[in-house]
């Protein structure tokens, strides 16, 4: 049993990255509904209050009662977690006369608080906030300050209890692994959580959860599904039972080089050829949303028929990572867009659902392939959606829009390699837009297509740059798709980020 930070999530869209940064520290943390701290308490070091969408006076805020864990465990209140706790205090929070988002600086630091050991006067925060704490309790003191909040953070009397208005888990704020790192420290935590050992604890947990059960797994050639099969692998052996299927949405030759690309593996994958079926399925359909909701139902029908051949199949593995359930899922009821192997899954499946790295970020997947042996090729391939090219084609999916889709991906692809350009994106790909645009090839007028290119930097895919690529690079990448892709005839380059923006179009 590992030692564990619990973070109770009020619904903040930087919850998963609170979680990211105690893992960082080689901390184990899970991550769960406000109102759900676990039963067994087995092993919890200390618990972490995340931000909210909420204002604490609103009706319709979250609430807990936090009595039984306070003064239990140490507690460290972020944004809205701060501010619960000192007006569930008596204290007061109200709207800010000046909202305070990004930027800010600590004026005044209180050094002899364990929280802020080694912190600094001047040290940069990101504020993300309407409200304020206008009045703390007795107990409650001001341990830092910035020149519009004074009580930027605050620690409790006789509690390991502590509170900021900042938020300490995103990059801008300067010093904020060190002051998680301090939290850490509070509650005597070892910091002995590594690549290793989730790899050592995740086959354990594997084992004991299927025992001799047969699992059907989705393999889509990318790293999270790779990375899930390995591990599968390890804990039940011949009892995996892997399917890639072919859904008629892949890169151009993409199924025959996946189907090779597993080789070294040693695994049992069985390619299926479905696309005829999603196809038809698709045919007319334009609204986004229900082209992921058909092609993750599209997927499950296939498992499902697959598992009655084989029989006795009880479990569909997923490679379902933490981007994908909180675009999907939220504790406040929004929906950014339905992912197929999350919230893209019919009511009623007849599979249960097996995802060992539900709780990690790409890059901590990739850290674990790594460890895993698998190869570089398949560790460092951009992420791919399930969807497919079905979600880079706006509008209808036809066949013969994804050809010219496959062939312009890949042009893009093989010149993003051939310019040792694609290792420092995190993510690049191809849109064919429902757009004509007059043109003009040799002596005659033209009226084809517009393909958009795409390519982005990141580090989790909560957050994403466009990428500035050389510009020789793409004008290059343009001649080259407008003179071999037959029915296009302009090509634009995305200089979107997300936010406001989403990496994919759909």
């Amino acid at each position: 049993m590992y030692e564990k930070i619990v973070i109770l999530d009020f619904g903040s869209q930087t919850t998963q990255l609170i979680g990211r940064r105690i893992r960082e520290l080689n901390t184990y943390c899970e991550i769960v509904p406000f109102n759900k701290f676990p039963h067994d308490t087995a092993g919890i070091k200390g618990v972490i209050l995340s931000g909210s969408p909420y204002s604490v006076y609103d009706s319709g805020a979250f609430k807990v009662d936090l009595t039984g864990i306070r003064g239990k465990y140490p507690v460290l209140g972020i944004c809205y977690g701060a501010q619960y706790m000192a007006y569930t205090s008596n204290g007061s929070v109200e709207p800010a006369d000046s909202r305070e988002y990004g930027r800010a600086y600590l004026s005044v630091v209180d050094n002899s608080s364990p929280l802020l050991k080694q912190v600094n006067a001047g040290t940069q925060v990101w504020m993300s906030h309407g409200d304020t704490i206008t009045h703390l309790p007795p107990s409650f003191r001001i341990i830092a300050s910035t020149e519009n909040v004074k009580a930027a953070a605050y620690q409790v009397k006789d509690e390991q209890t502590f509170g900021v208005q900042f938020h300490p888990e995103v990059f801008h704020t300067t010093d904020g692994m060190l002051l998680l790192d301090n939290f850490l420290n509070i509650c005597g935590c070892r910091k002995d959580w590594t690549t290793a050992s989730f790899i050592e604890s995740t086959v354990a947990e594997l084992k004991k959860q299927l025992k001799d059960d047969k699992v059907i797994l989705a393999l889509s050639g990318g790293v999270d599904s790779s990375v899930t099969a390995v591990l599968l692998n390890r804990a039940i052996g011949n009892n995996l039972i892997c399917i890639f299927v072919n859904h008629g949405l892949l890169r151009k030759n993409e199924f025959e080089n996946v189907l090779k690309d597993y080789e070294h593996l040693g695994l049992n994958v069985t390619g299926i050829d479905a696309s005829a079926k999603f196809y038809r399925e698709l045919k007319g359909v334009t609204d986004p949303e229900q082209k992921r909701k058909i092609i993750g139902k599209g997927f499950i029908d296939v498992f499902d028929e697959e598992a009655q051949k084989l029989k006795n199949i009880k479990w569909l593995g997923q490679g379902t990572i933490y981007p994908d359930v909180i675009e999907s899922l939220s504790i406040t009821g929004t929906v950014i867009k339905s992912h197929h192997n999350v919230g893209g899954l019919p009511e009623k499946m007849h599979l249960k659902l097996v995802e060992p790295l539900r709780l990690l970020f790409k890059d901590e997947v990739r850290r674990v392939g790594k460890e895993l042996g698998i190869t570089p090729d398949l560790i460092k391939r951009h992420p791919f959606p399930g969807p497919g090219l079905g979600i880079r084609i706006l509008g209808d999916v036809t066949p013969e829009k994804v050809h010219i889709l496959q062939e312009a991906d890949h042009i893009y692809m093989s010149l993003m390699h051939e310019w040792g350009l694609y290792d420092s994106i995190w993510q690049a790909g191809a849109i064919l837009l429902p757009v004509q645009s007059v043109g003009v090839m040799g002596d005659d007028r033209t009226y084809e297509n517009t393909i958009a290119l795409r390519a982005v930097t990141s580090t989790d895919a909560m957050t994403a740059d466009w990428a500035q690529l050389p510009y020789g690079f793409l004008s290059k990448v343009s001649n080259e798709i407008i003179n071999k892709v037959k029915g296009v005839n302009r090509v634009v380059y995305d200089i979107s980020s997300k936010p406001p923006a989403t990496i994919e179009w759909e």
